[in-house]
Order: C-alpha cells, then sequence, then structure tokens
C-alpha cells in the first residue's frame, strides 16, 4: 500500500503544484521517489512530530494541501495535541498518513503497534478516516484526498498487499462497497483486513456457507445505510479488524444496530483489549493475539 501511496501522490502532485509532503525522519526508500521530484516541496523536519503537525497546519493555512507520512504511533499519538488542535479544530487541509496498520510493525514490539488509532482519530470532530484494504482503495483514496475539505488520517499496511478489487473499481470516500456477495452472513472489514477476509468467503464457500463480504475503507464519515441494509435482511454480521475491538469497526458497527431497533446476530473478531507482549513477524502476532484457533469453524459453529 505504501508504494500505491506514493506513486499516486507524485501522479497528483505533477497536476496540482499545491501539494507538500513532510516527513519526521522516516520513509527512506519510500518517498525519495517525491523528493527527487519536487525538491521544494519536501521538507523532513526531523523526529519531531508535534513540529510536522505544526509547520503542516502554517502551510495548509497558507494554500497547500500537505501530507504528513509516518509510521501509526508516531504521526497520530506523540503529536495527538497538534492534531487535535492544528488540525481537527482548525480544520486545515491537512492528510495525516500513517504506515503500518495493526501489527505490521509485529518485531519491533508494541511501541510500533497500531491497535488503538482509529478509536482515537475518529472521535476528533471534522476528522476523516479512512482505512484501505488494498492497493486499488488506497488509489482512490490518494486521488480523492486532494480534493477533500478538511483534515484527514489515512492508514496504510506496510507489506505488498494483492489486489483484491479490480483496477476499474469505482471507489468513494465515505462509500462503503460490496467485494461478495453472499446470503448467509455479512462479514465487514476494514483496512489490512480486506485481504483475509476475502480468503475467508472462499473458504466459507468450500464449507457450503454464503458469505458477503464489505469492505469499509472510509471510518468516518461511516457508511451507517451499508450497515442498515444488511441489518434489515436479517443476515448475521461479523466485523473483521486488526485494530482494539473498542473504538474501531466493531463499535461503529455495533452502534448501528444498537441504533436501529431490530435485533441480528453479532460476532466482533479483532484485537482484544491487551497489548501485545510476543514479538515477531506480523503474521506472527496477528496469529497469536487474533486468530488463535480455527476461527473458520468458530464462525460456522456460531451461525
Amino acid at each position: 500500500m505504501r508504494d500505491t501511496f506514493i506513486t499516486e501522490l507524485v501522479r497528483q502532485a505533477e497536476m496540482d503544484d499545491r501539494i507538500f509532503l513532510i516527513t519526521p525522519d522516516i520513509g527512506f526508500s519510500v518517498l525519495e521517489k517525491f523528493r527527487d521530484r519536487f525538491p521544494d516541496r519536501f521538507l523532513n523536519v526531523g523526529i519531531a512530530e508535534q513540529n510536522a503537525v505544526g509547520v503542516a497546519a502554517g502551510l495548509a493555512l497558507s494554500g497547500k494541501i500537505v501530507y504528513v507520512y509516518s509510521i501509526v504511533p508516531f504521526v497520530t499519538m506523540r503529536c495527538f495535541e497538534q492534531v487535535r488542535v492544528d488540525l481537527a479544530y482548525m480544520n486545515t487541509n491537512v492528510r495525516m498518513v500513517g504506515v503500518g496498520a495493526g501489527f505490521s510493525y509485529g518485531p519491533a514490539g508494541a511501541t510500533h503497534h497500531s491497535i488503538e488509532d482509529i478509536a482515537i482519530m475518529r472521535c476528533l470532530p471534522n476528522m476523516t478516516v479512512c482505512c484501505p484494504g488494498d492497493p486499488v482503495e488506497v488509489e482512490a483514496i490518494i486521488s480523492q484526498s486532494v480534493n477533500h475539505s478538511g483534515p484527514m488520517y489515512i492508514r496504510l499496511g506496510k507489506n505488498r498487499e494483492p489486489k483484491i478489487h479490480s483496477q476499474e473499481a469505482v471507489l468513494t470516500i465515505g462509500k462503503a462497497v460490496e467485494v461478495v456477495e453472499g446470503q448467509d452472513v455479512c462479514i465487514f472489514t476494514t483496512s489490512n483486513m480486506l485481504e483475509l477476509g476475502h480468503k475467508w468467503t472462499k473458504e466459507l464457500a468450500l464449507r457450503g456457507v454464503s458469505s458477503s463480504l464489505i469492505s469499509m475503507h472510509t471510518m468516518k464519515p461511516f457508511d451507517t445505510q451499508a450497515v442498515l441494509d444488511v441489518i434489515n435482511l436479517g443476515m448475521p454480521i461479523v466485523t473483521l479488524e486488526e485494530h482494539n475491538v473498542i473504538g474501531g469497526l466493531a463499535s461503529a458497527v455495533s452502534e448501528v444496530i444498537a441504533e436501529s431497533g431490530k435485533g441480528v446476530k453479532f460476532k466482533k473478531i479483532g484485537i482484544p483489549d491487551v497489548f501485545s507482549h510476543v514479538v515477531g513477524d506480523h503474521e506472527f502476532v496477528r496469529n497469536k493475539i487474533i486468530l488463535n484457533g480455527d476461527k473458520i469453524q468458530e464462525l460456522i459453529d456460531w451461525l
């Protein structure tokens, strides 16, 4: 996803000279394409995330469209007060781009794990929160972000996630997209869990269960109607996310269910309310914390 991000940002910057990129001393081997092409629109502020946000806000108030790129915890939590005041409160055109969703930086330990970012960013007024699940969603969101009004947080995976959508798919910020149509259960995913959700729909089909798959690439504004449509069908709902089950996709979907006044079976699969004390590659940590056991069989038994 990060390669798609920088490729699309360079393409947009060639057409719009207002685009500016800031890094707090990270992104080596990723950002050079932009730095070398637009040296006057690129700034490395050093390891100073709070200053990066302040500089970005100033540039935005001067008419620039500014992207700040770093690892998720450092672009959301270390500088949270500046994001809240300089971006959300002042409604500036700054895009905070966080790389390393969930346990992408598994070997680096809990300081680099991204398990609370959706919750804290979606509770900020004026903030739009995008969590693309594959490179096609990244490309669409970056393209549309140029003309978006107000601050954005964009959560990226770190690895070379495969394309789930066709390149021709029509994707719009704020609008969920149905990837697979089914009748027995609906799986909602966000961010880097889209690939796994797609895999599960195939495995469930082999076991006789027809499942829908819906990608919530935008967590705010949340596509409430997409959830209501499933509720009205009486279809069981499962949420799948690599984020704390508090404050992320599970919370957003359950809020819609609660306000609908209708009963529907609901199951949340994500990171329990714990820090990971295990260290290892992405798949190792994900399997230890979220996917231990036969989740497909658990889903079938639950249905």
